[in-house]
């Protein structure tokens, strides 16, 4: 189990995450969501033992049993994929015949077969974020941590990660990674939004759609700019209660439900 239970972490003054829980249970993906300084990292990194909360309490099985990739691909941009691979493995006491096979399963299904010789700094964005979740992977942990995994990278990359990350749910690994993608986070069992270090909203894709409360409408024109955000080439706009007469409603999504929830809160005017 990766539990995080009321968990806060302060620098000083300012406060990264506040109250925040989180469960995940074997087999299941959990989505982090949020915008920049949300805290999706300080959650990660106090998940992995990297960053000590200020209260509350983090249950995990021990550190050689996760696995970990930070943001910015998880590899040493001076060795070889080969020789990322024997280094992780060395540190998780991985050798011979069974480093040999982790590898070879790992990387084919990456993709990284063909690349084993070349430096991980020559490798295009979408390899290089493959070769971390391989060497995140490689000692089978029983929980899996991954920071913004597929971000930034082409879109046949960002798919093909997907899949290796739900294979290894699929294994019973328990997988929380933090994602910029709506879709991404559909996909997940569950999702976790921040906002400024607060939990925002938790549950299901569905519930936290069924749970918005208010109206979307579509428009060209809003009538209250400060609750309207570009969706395509129109606006949504959300009405807390009875839209105009004759307005064009629209199913609530997902990035609507957390932009609504973020405009809910008593201080979003600040």
């Amino acid at each position: 189990m990766m539990n995080v239970l009321d968990v806060s972490v302060r620098y000083g003054d300012r406060v990264a995450l506040d109250g925040v829980t989180l469960r995940n249970p074997p087999g299941q993906i959990t989505a982090v969501v949020g915008g920049d300084a949300a805290g999706k990292t300080t959650l990660l990194k106090t998940m992995v033992g990297l960053v000590r909360p200020s209260a509350g309490t983090v249950e995990a099985p021990p550190k050689q049993r996760m696995g970990y990739m930070p943001s910015g691909a998880g590899s040493w941009a001076d060795l070889t994929v080969d020789e990322n691979v024997a280094f992780i493995g060395g540190a998780y006491g991985l050798k011979g015949a069974v480093l040999a096979e982790r590898a070879d399963e790992l990387l084919e299904r990456a993709g990284l077969a063909e690349a084993r010789g070349r430096l991980a700094g020559r490798l295009s964005g979408g390899m290089r974020n493959k070769l971390g979740f391989c060497l995140a992977m490689l000692h089978r942990p029983e929980v899996l941590i991954l920071d913004e995994p597929s971000t930034g990278v082409d879109p046949v990359s960002r798919v093909e990660i997907w899949r290796l990350i739900t294979r290894a749910a699929a294994h019973g690994t328990a997988v929380v990674m933090a994602t910029t993608y709506m879709d991404e986070a559909e996909r997940a069992g569950q999702i976790l939004v921040l906002d400024r270090g607060r939990p925002l909203l938790s549950g299901s894709s569905e519930s936290i759609v069924a749970a918005a409360p208010g109206t979307i409408v579509r428009t060209s024109a809003p009538q209250r700019g400060d609750y309207a955000w570009r969706s395509g080439e129109v606006f949504h706009e959300w009405w807390p209660a009875s839209p105009p007469p004759g307005s064009t409603t629209t199913p609530m999504t997902l990035e609507d439900a957390c932009i609504v929830a973020a405009l809910a809160q008593p201080d979003a005017a600040a």
